[in-house]
């Protein structure tokens, strides 16, 4: 699965506003409404499933990385946000870190396969030093989509 093809640009905050997890996953839902890729009437309880998931264990990995997801009914396909924070935010990440990179990930329940797909490479990218250097060094939308794109050729971006 490419990055690319899953990540709406539209979707992409390269200086996310809030600094607190519950503000940065609502303000990571409204790209994704802004960008049409999912309804405004399921933005809340997109929302309320995404502190629900949180709950059970946080998705801040470590690393200055967390990839908060979301299985969710009445979507047509998997959507991805990308948020990026200058100043970090508390994820309660497992290397007790701040996040500056998030990617919100909310797939369609009845599609599991896709969801791990998805994790598979989001993962496999931000596992990668030099990956999640370049994204947290990106200044615009463009910088990130290029880096997506060279990710997705395999190109040496790790």
């Amino acid at each position: 699965m490419k990055l690319r093809e899953i990540v709406v640009e539209k979707a992409i905050i390269t200086s996310l506003k809030s600094s607190k997890r519950d503000e940065v996953l609502g303000e990571l839902l409204d790209a994704l409404v802004a960008a049409e890729a999912i309804n405004a009437d399921r933005r809340d309880p997109y929302l309320k499933e995404a502190l629900k998931r949180e709950r059970k264990g946080s998705t801040g990995f470590g690393h200055g990385v967390a990839v908060p997801h979301v299985k969710a009914s009445g979507l047509d396909r998997l959507t991805v946000a990308i948020g990026i924070s200058e100043a970090g935010v508390d994820f309660n990440a497992l290397d007790k870190q701040p996040v500056h990179s998030i990617f919100l990930l909310i797939s369609p329940e009845e599609r599991p396969e896709e969801h791990i797909d998805a994790m598979e490479a989001i993962f496999g990218n931000l596992s990668k030093d030099q990956f999640r250097r370049f994204l947290r060094q990106a200044a615009d939308v463009k910088e990130i989509t290029t880096l997506l794109e060279e990710a997705d050729a395999g190109q040496s971006v790790g």
